[in-house]
C-alpha cells in the first residue's frame, strides 16, 4: 500500500476541515463541521449528505467483536434512514460500551453489488465524535472465506481486503461537532463486493468514553437511486447574551421548548450573566482560563436527568424544567455552569501519576456555591433529624456540600478552592485536606457528623 497522503484545509467559512487521503485507487474524503454551527441536517461542503434507499438499508449489520454500549441505540440506527438532532443524543446513534477498546461491525449486503461509495457520519461535541477505524471488504468467494473474524484475527489472512483505514481526528484543537466520510475509487467503482467489515478503534487511549457516536452508515451501488435524508430539526429559537463586559458570550437554545423562551430570558439570563463570572472568581487556578462561549440548551431526550454538563453545553431536561420554574430549576443551571468551569482533566493533567477528583467532591462543589453562595435562604442542604442517617462526608451532592461549608466555616475558608485547583490539575491527594487543616478527610467527617448529632438531640437528651 502506498504512503498515506494528507492534505488539511479549512473552507472559506472556517466551520468544516477537510481531509483528503490517497490509499492506492481508494481515497478518503472527511469533513468536520464545528459544534456551534453543526445542524442535524448533516450540511457538508464535499462529503456526501446522507441518504435512505442505498444498499445498506438492505444489509444485515452483525457485531461480531465488542459490546454495544446499553446507553445507545441498537444496529439499526446506522441504516434507518434518521439522524441524530443533537449533538449529545446517545439513543439515537451506535456506539461502543464505555471503556473497551472498541469491536467490528460487519454488513452483509444479501448479494454481490458494484459499490461506488461508503459514507460513515458521526457527531459529538467531544471525543465521541471523530471516527478512528480500518475497512475490509469481500465478495465471500475466497478460499477459507471467515465471514465474522473476531478480534486478534487479521481479516486478511482470511479472504479480506484492507480498502482504507480511517482517522478524522484533527491534529489541534477540538475534536467534537459531526464528522462526515466519504470512501470512493478513483476511477468510480470500489469493486463488486458482499461483506464490508469495520473494524472500530475508540478515538483517545486515555478516555474510556472515546466511542464514536456512529449515526448512520450509507453503502452506496453503482446503480443506487439514493434519497437525501430530510432533516427532522426544527427552526432554531436562540438568544445570545454576554456577561462581565463581553468577555463571556452565552447562547440560550429553546428550539425544542418554545414555551420556555420567555422564563429563560427573563429568569435564567440574568442569573447567568450574574454567576457565571462569580464562579469563575471563586474557582481560579495558576494558568486556568474559563471557557468564554457556553451554550444553555433544552432537550427532550434526557429521561429522568433533570440537567448535565459537558464541554461547552449545559442541558436542560424541558419537562422537568416546567415542572420546577418555581422552585429548583434557576438553581440546577447554576450547578452545571460550575460542572462547566471545574474542568477536570480526569487526571491527565497530572502526567502519568496523575488522579482523578472523586465524585463526591466533583458534584459536592457545585452543591456547596449552589446552595451555600447562590441560594442558601432556601436551606436546601441542611442535615436534619431524616437524613443524618445519611451524612456521610462523601455522601455527595447535597450532603457533601454541607461538610463542605462547615469545613469551610471552621477551618479554612479557602479549601475549595484549593481542591478545586488541585482536581483541575489533576493532582488531588487526600493529603491536602491535612496540609490545610491539620486534620485528615475522616477525622474532619467524623467531627462534623458529630456536630449535626449534637446540635439534632432532643432537648431532655442535652439537660441529661
Amino acid at each position: 500500500m502506498s504512503e498515506t497522503l494528507r492534505i488539511w484545509g479549512i473552507t472559506a467559512l472556517l466551520t468544516a476541515v477537510s481531509s483528503v487521503v490517497s490509499q492506492g485507487a481508494v481515497q478518503v474524503l472527511s469533513e468536520r463541521i464545528e459544534s456551534d454551527v453543526a445542524t442535524g441536517a448533516f450540511a457538508f461542503r464535499q462529503v456526501p449528505a446522507p441518504v435512505r434507499l442505498d444498499a445498506a438499508e438492505k444489509a444485515t449489520f452483525t457485531l461480531v467483536d465488542g459490546q454495544r454500549d446499553i446507553n445507545g441505540g441498537e444496529l439499526t440506527k446506522l441504516t434507518d434512514g434518521r439522524l441524530p438532532q443533537q449533538e449529545d443524543q446517545p439513543a439515537e446513534n451506535f456506539f461502543f460500551r464505555a471503556g473497551s477498546a472498541g469491536g467490528r461491525l460487519v454488513a452483509d449486503l444479501g448479494d454481490v453489488v458494484a459499490l461506488r461509495q461508503i459514507n460513515t457520519y458521526s457527531w459529538h461535541p467531544g471525543s465521541r465524535g471523530p471516527q478512528v477505524y480500518r475497512l475490509y471488504a469481500s465478495d465471500g468467494q475466497a478460499p477459507g472465506f471467515q465471514a465474522q473474524p473476531q478480534r486478534g484475527t487479521d481479516p486478511e489472512t482470511c479472504g479480506w481486503k484492507m480498502l482504507t483505514a480511517v482517522d478524522t481526528r484533527p491534529k489541534d484543537g477540538e475534536a467534537g461537532g459531526q464528522h462526515g466520510v466519504s470512501i470512493r475509487e478513483s476511477e468510480g467503482s470500489l469493486g463488486r463486493l458482499r461483506f464490508l467489515l469495520f473494524d472500530i478503534a475508540r478515538t483517545s487511549g486515555d478516555d474510556p468514553f472515546g466511542q464514536t457516536f456512529f449515526g448512520e452508515i450509507d453503502v452506496i451501488g453503482m446503480d443506487s437511486v439514493a434519497v437525501p435524508i430530510q432533516s427532522e430539526a426544527p427552526p432554531p429559537i436562540t438568544r445570545s447574551f454576554v456577561a462581565d463586559g463581553g468577555r463571556y458570550h452565552f447562547t440560550l437554545d429553546t428550539t425544542v421548548a418554545p414555551d420556555l423562551t420567555e422564563w429563560a430570558d427573563q429568569k435564567l439570563r440574568p442569573v447567568v450573566q450574574d454567576w457565571y463570572p462569580k464562579i469563575v472568581a471563586l474557582l481560579p487556578s495558576d494558568g486556568f482560563t474559563a471557557r468564554t462561549n457556553v451554550t444553555i440548551r433544552f432537550r427532550n431526550d434526557m429521561g429522568g436527568t433533570p440537567a448535565s454538563a459537558g464541554g461547552r453545553f449545559v442541558n436542560c431536561n424541558a419537562g422537568w424544567f416546567r415542572r420546577e420554574l418555581q422552585r429548583e430549576a434557576l438553581g440546577s443551571v447554576v450547578h452545571e455552569l460550575v460542572h462547566i468551569v471545574q474542568s477536570y482533566g480526569g487526571g491527565r493533567r497530572g502526567g502519568p501519576n496523575g488522579t482523578r477528583m472523586p465524585g463526591w467532591l466533583v458534584e459536592g462543589i457545585p452543591d456547596y456555591i449552589r446552595w451555600f453562595l447562590y441560594e442558601p435562604q432556601t436551606k436546601g442542604a441542611e442535615i436534619t433529624a431524616r437524613n443524618l442517617d445519611r451524612a456521610r462526608h462523601d455522601a455527595s451532592y447535597r450532603i457533601s456540600a454541607n461538610f463542605l461549608d462547615w469545613v469551610t466555616t471552621n477551618h479554612d475558608p479557602k479549601l475549595v478552592q484549593k481542591l478545586n485547583a488541585a482536581g483541575r490539575a489533576g493532582a488531588y491527594r487526600e493529603e491536602l485536606w491535612k496540609g490545610a487543616t491539620g486534620k485528615t478527610v475522616e477525622e474532619l467527617g467524623t467531627e462534623w457528623r458529630r456536630f449535626h448529632e449534637q446540635r439534632l438531640r432532643p432537648p431532655e437528651a442535652s439537660k441529661d
